[in-house]
């Protein structure tokens, strides 16, 4: 089986937390023969899309940087091989929207990717919720600095947030009486032109962001809450979280079950749902992680899990 994974540089990854590390673990337990590249690579050559890749193997230690043996940079033709995960992290700016049409245009040749340029696209980690309304907080999406004033005299404590950030970027707290509502909102908003999302305050984020992951459309029984640190409103880990593996509640389960077989249907193979108390909050599809996090601490070998559902798609 040969698997290319498109991500950021592999020296670059932290192995005791990355995601796509434990992905890569697994396929090469299995015998995978694997490759990588950076998004920046993908082109197409009188219509064929390739990438300039690299094979390369896992070496004996688990050292930052010396965890992966290189071999020669080769031009590699996506549908030439089984299967491509796409694992670049957002931003999702103009150059990521690009290599989503490139990989469509792959996917019409024959290359089998995971997941889907189409979704990529389609599902925008925060705007996706508004699919799905029964799930979600009140919300609105705009660039209006009159729109959102009025959301915050309705509700009085809100969140608001830019629409292509992660790891908790660019999110603030906002109350009724902030002094500096103003200057956060022209800022988020680029002075009027950018549009972003506020949703109600969730206390419930006391007790944690939950990340429930979603395979093939199916739950793993075990999430991730990540508790904000003291004084913090934010409880991602790259934001100083900390995480906490524990059980789907019933409610978690309710929602995963429900939004799965959507969400499968649309081709989606690995989601990330972000649940706040009972509401989604966002909907990730890029690059969820936390697969290391829930098996460390649950004994669920998330991964083993991504890699069964992969190769049940190759059929």
């Amino acid at each position: 089986m040969k698997l290319l994974v498109i991500a950021d540089p592999l020296v670059k990854f932290k192995i005791y937390k990355d995601s796509t590390y434990a992905m890569l673990v697994e396929a090469s337990r299995r015998g995978y023969t694997l490759y990588t590249c950076e998004a920046d690579s993908l082109r197409a050559k009188d219509g064929v899309v390739e990438v300039q890749a690299q094979s390369f193997a896992l070496s004996d230690t688990q050292e930052y940087g010396q965890w992966f043996i290189s071999g020669a940079p080769q031009t590699l033709a996506l549908r030439d091989v089984d299967a491509v995960v796409m694992r670049k992290d957002p931003p999702f700016d103009q150059q990521y929207l690009y290599n989503t049409h490139l990989l469509t245009l792959a996917e019409a040749q024959g290359a089998r990717v995971f997941n889907p340029g189409r979704t990529l696209r389609e599902y925008n980690e925060k705007l996706a919720i508004l699919k799905h309304p029964e799930f979600i907080a009140p919300t609105l999406v705009t660039q209006q600095e009159d729109d959102l004033r009025a959301f915050l005299a309705e509700h009085g404590d809100i969140i608001l947030k830019p629409l292509d950030g992660m790891g908790g970027m660019g999110i603030f707290r906002v109350r009724s009486d902030d002094p500096n509502v103003g200057s956060i909102i022209e800022t988020l908003t680029a002075n009027g032109s950018q549009t972003i999302m506020a949703q109600r305050y969730l206390p419930a984020i006391k007790e944690g962001d939950k990340r429930i992951l979603l395979i093939d459309g199916k739950p793993v029984d075990w999430c991730l809450a990540r508790i904000p640190k003291a004084g913090e409103t934010r409880g991602n880990l790259a934001a100083g979280g900390t995480g906490v593996a524990r059980p789907l509640t019933e409610r978690d389960r309710a929602i995963a079950e429900a939004l799965g077989p959507r969400l499968a249907a649309e081709g989606l193979l690995l989601v990330g749902l972000d649940v706040i108390g009972d509401k989604v909050t966002e909907i990730n599809v890029t690059s969820p992680t936390c697969f290391r996090e829930i098996t460390a601490q649950s004994g669920i070998d998330v991964a083993a899990l991504f890699i069964d559902a992969l190769e049940r798609q190759l059929g």
